[in-house]
């Protein structure tokens, strides 16, 4: 299994730059560049949606650790009502 290949901020945004010259057809250049053709056209939607916000990091963004703490709390504070609303219904299934 080949290992996933990580690409640079710089190298995306000459391809698609490459691309916009439109000096040659999007195979062409993309079998230069080595990578397939998808990926190319992948890279010029996501810098035409983001602009220069495009190509900031790699994977997803990171969770703020304020926001994820209070996700914790209100996940814990879930489950304990759940649990009382369990040993509720059992309690009023035993009473019928």
């Amino acid at each position: 299994m080949e290992k996933r290949r990580r690409f640079t901020t710089e190298f995306k945004r000459e391809a698609v730059r490459l691309f916009r010259a439109a000096k040659k057809p999007a195979a062409e250049l993309a079998r230069e560049l080595g990578i397939p053709r998808n990926r190319l056209y992948k890279w010029v939607e996501d810098a035409e949606k983001k602009g220069d916000k495009a190509f900031q990091g790699s994977g997803r963004p990171k969770v703020e650790a304020g926001s994820l703490a209070a996700l914790q709390r209100e996940n814990a504070r879930l489950k304990e009502e759940n649990e009382i609303l369990k040993k509720a219904a059992a309690y009023f299934a035993r009473e019928l």
